[in-house]
């Protein structure tokens, strides 16, 4: 295996499940404190050091580790095994083709931050993110209890309904970027356009005056599908079944869904692959829609031609690579923040509301903004 590969697979299983899963399950903590004017998590200290309550994770790691691994009677043990190993797997594969960083070009060799770059790279996530259904539905069925098997129908149906609306709701990206490879996406929104460039292309206004050439926005997909924005974000939260829409494990209707027969470290590994899950949306928010690693109104090549002449090229790449892995981290921080706060915001959809949103609301949205983007792209084509 190439060492590059070796590399971003540290990078992605570091930072993605060793820091940024086990700081997210302290920001939950925290930022519900915060909204509900609380303290929050601060008991956990190493000698006498609390640290914001940032040892929790670690203490729920330890607690889960030498707690009791409790299997039901009757229940199959080798599914029961299984079923939370599914669900880690395959939020951790998602991370593969998600770049956290561009090209560049250092001492003569070029190389990319992204572990896979594949040309299906958008449909990989959805593939692997459709296998986590197994996980939930084995894990009730396994576990010999009516309540377990009662919320994997529950997850079951629901992740099913909106895989639906979540692949429908991107059509128009890549009908815009016109491309499914992930790092494509990122290049073509790392520029910017002209906000009133529509009046010129339409032949409104010909031509628009110079002033105009400055009011510019970012090329990034929440300014170019704004609605696919939306429907995408209440889909992929609907898939990963977090509040609002955590019907499957509602702890009181039918006590903690399919978690309910897991303890132990099989339950912390349900509930690693949330917190995982969480990180892998936030990540695939940013590349499709706030331009990945791209800073906005300044390009790597601006960046990089800005620097050269005073360090050299190579320095100048390095340079742009630490920007653009900063930027990265802090727009998925960024959004990991949006999620929390819908997360404390908004109560618990009922069965009937999650399923009435997903295809009465969000499927037809979804279907006429494909209609609407191609009929604009039809329209821009013909004017060229």
């Amino acid at each position: 295996m190439p060492w590059d590969v070796v590399a971003k697979s540290l990078f992605i299983v570091v930072v993605g499940v060793g820091v940024f899963a086990p700081v997210v399950t302290w920001v939950e903590r925290k930022q519900s404190a915060v909204m509900q004017d609380r303290i929050g998590a601060n008991r956990a200290d190493l000698f006498g050091i609390r640290i914001l309550g940032l040892l929790h994770p670690a203490a729920d790691v330890i607690k889960l580790i030498f707690k009791e691994d409790v299997v039901p009677h009757g229940a199959n043990r080798a599914l029961h095994l299984t079923a939370p190993l599914i669900a880690a797997v395959a939020a951790i594969v998602s991370f593969a083709v998600i770049p956290y960083g561009g090209e560049y070009t250092v001492g003569g060799t070029t190389f990319s931050l992204v572990a896979a770059d594949v040309d299906w790279g958008l449909l990989f996530i959805f593939a692997v993110g459709a296998l986590a259904a197994y996980g939930t539905v084995i894990a009730g069925w396994a576990s010999n209890n009516n309540w377990s098997l009662l919320g994997s129908l529950r997850a079951t149906a629901q992740m099913i309904s909106y895989e639906v609306t979540m692949g429908l709701s991107v059509v128009g990206v890549f009908m815009v970027f016109q491309t499914l490879r992930l790092p494509e996406m990122v290049h073509a929104q790392d520029a910017t356009f002209r906000l009133l460039g529509f009046l010129e292309v339409f032949g409104w206004v010909d031509p628009l005056p110079a002033w105009s050439d400055w009011i510019r926005l970012p090329r990034w997909g929440v300014f170019l599908q704004p609605l696919a924005f939306v429907m995408f974000l209440a889909a992929i939260m609907a898939e990963n079944k977090r509040p609002p829409f955590d019907v499957p494990e509602g702890d009181s209707e039918i006590v903690a869904g399919y978690h309910t027969e897991y303890s132990g470290m099989r339950f912390g590994l349900f509930f690693m692959a949330e917190f995982i899950e969480v990180v892998v949306i936030a990540g695939l928010m940013v590349t499709l829609f706030l331009g990945g690693w791209s800073v906005p109104w300044l390009s790597s090549e601006r960046i990089v031609a800005g620097i050269t002449p005073l360090f050299g090229g190579g320095f100048a790449n390095l340079f742009c690579m630490l920007v653009h892995v900063t930027t990265w981290l802090v727009k998925v921080s960024a959004l990991i923040w949006l999620q929390m706060a819908l997360r404390w915001t908004l109560p618990r959809f009922r069965y009937d509301q999650v399923m009435d949103l997903c295809w009465k609301i969000l499927l037809p949205l979804s279907i006429a903004n494909i209609f609407v983007t191609g009929t604009i792209l039809l329209l821009i084509e013909g004017t060229r």
